[in-house]
């Protein structure tokens, strides 16, 4: 049993964070590739991506531990949507925050090698971590990322509408999972040892997460005693499946580009699976400000919506921007 004890203070500062971050997002998918007893709403994607383990991710299976706690990606990475940011951010991780995170983990012994490079700092060896973190996600998390990021908004855009209806407190009583209960001023929850926590005025980081079991998580840092904690809460509400996007490997269709004129038409492909302005950005080739007018202008035709959560602007499509794109395709296909 997880209990965290709150003070006015700490609800005062308890508050929704909106992700774990893309890199910790794809290391915790390993986890839940690996045990299949966790939620069932991740089966659809087990069976669609267990084929594509390989010599490339070993670098990231062989840091699964044999038993007990693993790594916390978060602390090594950070939480940007921009995998390339928390790639750098890897690249760049300190040696005491590296041996934190190493020690005391129960690696296979043939392993054990292969960790010690990463816990010393060694720079070649960070980098095929970086470089395997990349290509798993390349391959297992981004074809699904739109309806993972979706259920994200979702979920966060709820909790942050029930902080504002009824304050922390209705947050609290309103987590949706199971065996959590609010009973003030503990939040009680299923966990596999008895733990007692007590924020100190710190508050809490309430996150939702696409790869989780069906319980919550919690993480905290010890090299960081004045950053909150981290209540993790799983956000998928339906199986997750890929999101079947395949226009957006070749780019805006001749329809499309005529409709709304060829970048804005990529513009609006880039967010079937969702994406920041510094992502649309990048996948255009234009300025970060251009991406933000390109978005304004699919946002005010009501193709796409935008949330700001943690610092950063996320555009989705909308039902009306999907409906466009489909309408697309039938009129190019024929059928």
């Amino acid at each position: 049993m997880l209990r965290i004890h709150f003070t006015s203070e700490d609800l005062r500062r308890t508050r929704v964070a909106a992700t774990i971050g893309v890199a910790a997002e794809t290391y915790h998918s390993l986890e839940m590739l690996r045990n299949s007893r966790n939620s069932s709403l991740l089966d659809t994607w087990r069976l669609s991506v267990a084929g594509r383990l390989g010599p490339h991710s070993r670098a990231l299976t062989s840091l699964l531990p044999v038993r007990g706690p693993g790594l916390d990606p978060l602390a090594l990475t950070g939480d940007p949507p921009d995998m390339g940011q928390a790639m750098d951010n890897l690249l760049s991780t300190t040696g005491p925050r590296l041996r934190r995170e190493f020690d005391g983990i129960d690696f296979r012994p043939e392993h054990v090698p292969w960790a010690r490079r990463l816990r010393d700092g060694e720079r070649e060896a960070l980098q095929e971590l970086a470089d395997a973190l990349g290509t798993w996600h390349r391959l297992a998390v981004k074809p699904f990322w739109g309806r993972g990021r979706s259920a994200l908004v979702a979920l966060s855009a709820h909790y942050a509408d029930l902080v504002v209806e009824g304050g922390v407190d209705l947050l609290l009583r309103s987590l949706m999972v199971p065996g959590v209960r609010w009973r003030p001023p503990v939040l009680e929850a299923p966990y596999p040892r008895r733990t007692e926590v007590r924020l100190r005025g710190r508050g809490l980081d309430i996150t939702p997460v696409v790869f989780s079991p069906h319980g919550v998580s919690f993480l905290w840092d010890p090299l960081d005693t004045a950053r909150p904690p981290r209540l993790l809460v799983p956000a998928l509400r339906e199986p997750l499946a890929d999101d079947g996007v395949t226009a957006l490997d070749g780019g805006a269709d001749p329809g499309m580009a005529s409709l709304v004129g060829r970048t804005r038409a990529a513009a609006l492909l880039a967010t079937t699976r969702g994406c920041t302005t510094t992502e649309m950005a990048q996948r255009l080739g234009v300025s970060a400000a251009a991406a933000s007018q390109h978005a304004r202008v699919l946002r005010d035709t009501a193709l796409i919506t935008t949330t700001r959560r943690g610092g950063f602007a996320l555009h989705l499509i909308t039902p009306l921007g999907s409906a466009l794109l489909k309408a697309q395709r039938f009129n190019q296909e024929g059928v």
